[in-house]
């Protein structure tokens, strides 16, 4: 009789996500056990835990996600699963704190995709900023333009310090080209937009960061791409349901183009159900953080 399939959820909050649980059971595992509070050091002994209790065959049906809030954390998270592994007993592990990595590798690649098709523009071609970036979703958006040439910058509404801070910090781990930028009002945005081709916005829910205001002073703005679905959403004149639609009130900027929530939200969904499925049918083991997921969501736009 074939083993049941499990999954260790390892997350370093205080509650696992209710999200991640529900997408973990409708990819098809069987069991699915949370641990809240993991620290960095338990990692080790709860990844030996699961690779030594189920023998060689077992192992194939056993997994581990890794959330949080912290990216940096998850994927040290990640490698010290790895080094726990000891052949031919090795798992399966999968990171995506705060479904970030998924969410920013399908927010990346719609817009990748809308930027070729709309513009006939690469990225190595465009100049970027992030909105809320220096969140979670925000900073590996960042990561993941900038590793596939986009020349970006995260904004802070707070400090410029600590977009720069941020910057700095992810470079020197991913060696990428992150800049930091800052912008708190209106005019400080419109200055920041005025000659970019591509905007994201992670910015907190319910929050308008981009009004039509703004909007209109952009010259060269291409695609523009929110992750809020909660009224007000990030960018005013996107749409949740937007695809490629023209961008109403960037009337300085021929063709422009917004996509919204659901449309990243749809590519995120099927994203992360078949970064899951690959854990519970791997024959060999998988390591997957959001490198492995902008892959995926290239294939899926």
């Amino acid at each position: 009789m074939e083993k049941r399939s499990v999954l260790h959820m390892l997350d370093p909050m205080p509650n696992n996500s209710p999200f991640d649980i529900n997408m973990a059971v409708d990819a098809g595992f069987d069991v699915l056990i949370p641990y809240s509070n993991v620290k960095l050091d338990n990692v080790n002994g709860l990844a030996q835990d699961a690779i030594f209790s189920r023998g060689p065959s077992g192992v194939k049906r056993t997994a581990i996600f890794i959330g949080g809030r912290d990216i940096g954390l998850a994927i040290d998270m990640l490698a010290a699963c790895r080094r726990a592994m000891v052949p031919p007993f090795e798992i399966s592990v999968l990171a995506d704190p705060s479904g970030a990595f998924t969410t920013a590798a399908a927010l990346v690649a719609c817009v990748e995709k809308e930027l070729a098709v709309k513009h006939g523009k690469s990225f190595k071609e465009c100049k970027a900023l992030v909105f809320g970036g220096t969140g979670a979703i925000g900073i590996t958006t960042a990561v993941i333009a900038s590793q596939a040439g986009l020349d970006v910058a995260i904004v802070d509404h707070l400090s410029l310090d600590t977009a720069n801070e941020i910057a700095a910090a992810y470079n020197r781990r991913f060696g990428c080209h992150i800049k930091g930028a800052f912008a708190s009002s209106d005019a400080e945005k419109a200055e920041l937009i005025a000659d970019v081709d591509v905007i994201f916005c992670t910015a907190k829910a319910g929050v308008q960061v981009l009004n039509a205001g703004v909007l209109k002073t952009a010259k060269n703005l291409k695609v523009a791409a929110d992750v809020n679905a909660v009224p007000p959403l990030g960018i005013e004149g996107i749409k949740r349901s937007h695809r490629g639609e023209p961008l109403v009130y960037a009337e300085r900027a021929q063709g422009a183009v917004g996509i919204g929530a659901l449309a990243v939200g749809d590519v995120k969904y099927k994203l992360q159900n078949k970064l899951l499925r690959l854990l519970l049918d791997a024959e060999q083991p998988w390591y997957l953080d959001f490198r492995d997921a902008f892959a995926k969501a290239r294939e899926f736009v």
